[in-house]
């Protein structure tokens, strides 16, 4: 069975890790290895953003990593790349690594109240649709497929967990 490497990166949500280790298992049949990098932030960060640069970390985690068949990184931290304020996420098109910010996917960040159901399945859409990115899969124009493109969260509300039937025949 093909096995992924799940990077913490100062990811605080532990409590969920037995869930997504679960769906990487039934979506993508993969097994996982839990690592907490030992890795220098301030390489990453941007002073004037705030923010990390997801690209860079991303690079990181191949440079590391590569020995897995798969490298997920989850992180609270918000994330960039240059030419947007802000990613949900970020994963090379057919290749091995992806990375999903927790950060912008807690209610709390909007002033909402706490609730764990809505953030759990906020992560696993994103996990899925950046996962599904290394597999070949780009946005998928159905706005219930989990490779809808997400610009906001509502976005991300509206559609499922899975991949629509056309995405997960080009997975296998």
């Amino acid at each position: 069975m093909p096995q992924a490497a799940i990077l913490l990166i100062n990811f605080n949500s532990s409590l969920i890790i037995p869930a997504i280790e679960d769906n990487l298992k039934k979506k993508f049949n993969l097994i996982s290895d839990l690592i907490i990098p030992d890795i220098d932030l301030r390489n990453y960060y941007s002073e004037s953003r705030d923010q990390y640069y997801s690209t860079k970390l991303i690079e990181f985690s191949l440079n590391k990593y590569s020995h897995y068949d798969k490298i997920l990184s989850l992180t609270d931290f918000d994330l960039y790349v240059p030419v947007l304020t802000f990613v949900f996420g970020e994963a090379q098109l057919n290749g091995k690594a992806a990375i999903v910010s927790a950060h912008r996917l807690y209610p709390e960040f909007y002033g909402l109240p706490q609730n764990d159901e809505l953030f759990i399945s906020r992560l696993i859409k994103e996990i899925n649709h950046e996962l599904g990115h290394t597999y070949g899969l780009r946005h998928c124009l159905d706005f219930q497929c989990v490779m809808h493109s997400s610009s906001n969260v509502d976005e991300i509300d509206i559609k499922a967990e899975d991949f629509c039937e056309s995405c997960r025949l080009k997975i296998r």
